[in-house]
């Protein structure tokens, strides 16, 4: 039981810390030079990207540190 605990930590510090990187990283995109959107919207796409990128960006660092766990086996 403790090591599902330990496993649901680490997944919930990765996607805040993948969301918060994604979205310091597109903050230095300017969208309002391409899409003609209004301000509010704007701010919501950016947090919405944010997200999603960060949510991949994670799963695929977990499922990475996963298949190394993993690779023990293949031995």
């Amino acid at each position: 039981m403790n090591g599902f605990g330990l496993q649901a930590l680490i997944s919930v510090i990765s996607q805040l810390f993948f969301v918060i990187l994604s979205f310091w990283a597109i903050q230095g995109i300017h969208f309002e030079r391409f899409l003609p959107i209004k301000e509010q919207q704007g701010k919501v796409l950016l947090v919405l990207m944010a997200i999603v990128i960060g949510s991949l960006s994670s799963n695929f660092f977990l499922s990475f540190i996963d298949n190394l766990k993993n690779l023990q086996f293949l031995f």
